[in-house]
């Protein structure tokens, strides 16, 4: 099936009685390539159908179950980042941004394969509840269901994904600076080093040419808190499986997926008008 600038092939699995559809596309000249995973219509409430796009950064939050705190001592902060590194590399994930807060988690990044994003939290997740479980003497679920996401467009959107995840901390008033807040990836970005290698988005390497140059550029970008219209922007496309971007971005994709990636209009559609009607 082609739709616009993407190629999609269409094949069907079986999951607890119920179709998912899986759509692959492929890469063509100037375009992206689309997975979307939706369940059938059988499900009287279907879900948003996650949007993972190769190449084109993505921003996920994965909070705990009912609000609850994920991590309870330094040990579990570290833990989780060593296997996030493990396996971001598996699943060919460059993270570029993290925060690790008390029960909910901030990743940015670029998947290289459609399939990526969601083998990362799946094993990530995973791994990490049976560590808390085990160490804890806990049982049950860890995480509340799934992750939400959102791509981003490049221009004028992922610096201020950067920003928005490494500023969580500030926003929460845990710290007064996100310099002061030892789990989250402001200081290997904005100082160097860091407890794993990032992977630099070429939106953060266009900073500056020079190295430090470049940190003392992104240093510059936190002086000032993001405008509450743009947080709002960015909670709203990821509690939403929305595209986060300007119109022609969101037109863009939603051409190229046959659906709507922006949130709709509240209330009932509105009657056509007998001119309208061609009455």
């Amino acid at each position: 099936m082609r739709t616009g600038f993407l190629t999609f092939e269409k094949s069907r699995l079986s999951c607890n009685q119920q179709e998912v559809f899986l759509y692959t596309g492929r890469r063509t000249a100037a375009s992206l390539t689309v997975s979307v995973y939706s369940r059938s219509r059988k499900i009287a409430m279907p879900r948003r159908p996650r949007i993972a796009v190769a190449g084109v950064p993505l921003h996920i939050i994965q909070r705990g179950n009912n609000r609850q705190a994920c991590f309870y001592d330094a040990s579990d902060y570290r833990t989780f980042l060593h296997w996030m590194a493990q396996y971001a590399h598996d699943s060919d994930c460059a993270i570029h941004a993290y925060v690790l807060m008390t029960n909910h988690v901030h990743l940015l990044l670029t998947p290289s394969r459609a399939d990526g994003p969601g083998l990362l939290m799946k094993h990530l997740g995973q791994r990490y509840a049976q560590y808390v479980n085990r160490t804890y003497g806990r049982s049950g679920t860890l995480w509340e269901g799934r992750y939400r996401s959102c791509i981003a467009q490049d221009e004028g959107y992922v610096l201020c994904c950067y920003r928005y995840i490494e500023l969580n901390p500030v926003r929460a008033g845990m710290v007064a600076h996100p310099a002061d807040y030892p789990w989250s990836s402001y200081v290997a970005n904005s100082q160097g080093g860091g407890r794993f290698a990032l992977t630099p988005h070429p939106q953060y390497l266009a900073l500056a040419q020079d190295e430090a140059d470049r940190r003392a550029a992104y240093r510059a970008l936190f002086r000032q808190q993001l405008e509450s219209d743009l947080i709002g922007q960015i909670r709203q496309a990821t509690n939403g499986n929305f595209a986060l971007g300007d119109a022609g971005f969101r037109q863009q994709v939603a051409r190229a997926l046959g659906r709507r990636v922006e949130p709709g209009q509240a209330g009932r559609p509105r009657k056509p008008s007998d001119d309208e009607n061609g009455v």
